[in-house]
């Protein structure tokens, strides 16, 4: 049955990414033209968005209605460390009453993957790591999926658990690893004191002798790393880089570059993947200049197509390509 965009109760305003929008209740929305200018083709018209094919959601000139909606009737949160879900995990109904926003830690505890993983760090009992989140500090090792949890504290792990369970408790709202977990990225913790500290944990590389490991034990030769400091060091290193060249090697494996960008003035990202079968095959390397040296970060996936989203994200871009295992894992 087709939706009449004109049934609607209630209108609100917002602001979400430098744009105004009214949004009615009916979850559709109407972009404003900017001050000065002519209005573009999707300006001064209610819309419910069009559908990307590969994610499922609806879209507006790229940014995604359901946030949008969530924004004007919800409020603004900070879209790093929370996310907008559809309860009835239907990415086209973007309602207000279907959507809300969750904390990372809410969704991943709603994730059946997620919980699986915490509970076999927790030795099956996941109520070890809602007694004591950081008990996952001396489990994770440098598992880049969990490791912001361990700076959660106590009672943001147990408000967060009985929410989730709840939640789980409302037969009339079924959940679905894909439907609540379209949108993760481990990111940023809650916490980025704790996070700073515990980044700052460097090794030195096997080589040259300009380059540092962040999280990252295994001695490696970085094989294009420059040598000698130049004025503008980020710039000598991008220089260096090459589609099908190794970027990493170690006594484990070699990786070859993909792809790569200067994604700002102070980070360039490297895809690469490795020559050797590793369960986790790709491998997104992040490059920074800090006190005199070249730091390398590391982060592997099972598909390319994680580190690829890792790439767009770094960018500043959005990623509109399908959801894949590492958005759950």
């Amino acid at each position: 049955m087709k939706v009449d965009i004109d049934i609607y109760t209630e209108v609100k305003d917002c602001t979400y990414k430098d744009e105004h929008y009214s949004v009615r209740d009916n979850g559709a929305v109407f972009r404003h033209a900017k001050d000065g200018h002519k209005p573009r083709k999707l300006d001064e018209q209610w819309l419910f968005g069009t559908k990307n094919e590969k994610t499922g959601y609806m879209t507006i000139g790229g940014h995604r209605v359901h946030i949008i909606v969530a924004t004007a009737f919800h409020g603004s949160h900070d879209s790093k460390r929370d996310i907008v879900d559809h309860i009835d995990t239907n990415r086209c109904n973007n309602r207000p009453e279907n959507l809300r926003w969750l904390t990372r830690l809410e969704n991943a505890l709603n994730n059946p993957a997620t919980r699986k993983k915490i509970e076999y760090l927790c030795g099956g009992d996941i109520q070890k790591f809602i007694d004591n989140p950081s008990c996952l500090r001396d489990l994770t090792g440098t598992n880049q999926d969990v490791m912001w949890m361990r700076t959660v504290t106590q009672e943001e792990a147990k408000a967060a658990y009985e929410r989730v369970m709840k939640w789980a408790e409302k037969p009339s709202k079924p959940y679905s690893s894909a439907g609540n977990m379209g949108e993760w990225i481990f990111a940023q913790p809650d916490s980025p004191i704790i996070q700073d500290t515990y980044r700052q944990v460097l090794f030195p590389a096997l080589s040259p002798d300009t380059a540092l490991q962040r999280e990252w034990k295994t001695p490696t030769e970085f094989p294009l790393c420059p040598i000698q400091i130049s004025e503008t060091p980020l710039t000598s290193y991008i220089d260096n880089l090459c589609v099908g060249k190794v970027i990493t090697r170690n006594q484990y494996t070699t990786q070859i570059i993909d792809d790569f960008a200067l994604c700002n003035e102070n980070l360039i990202m490297v895809i690469c993947h490795s020559l050797s079968e590793d369960i986790k095959k790709y491998t997104s390397v992040s490059i920074t200049f800090e006190d005199g040296k070249y730091i390398h970060e590391g982060r592997t996936y099972f598909e390319e197509r994680g580190a690829q989203k890792a790439l767009t994200i770094a960018k500043g871009l959005e990623w509109d390509g399908p959801d894949g295992i590492d958005d759950y894992c």
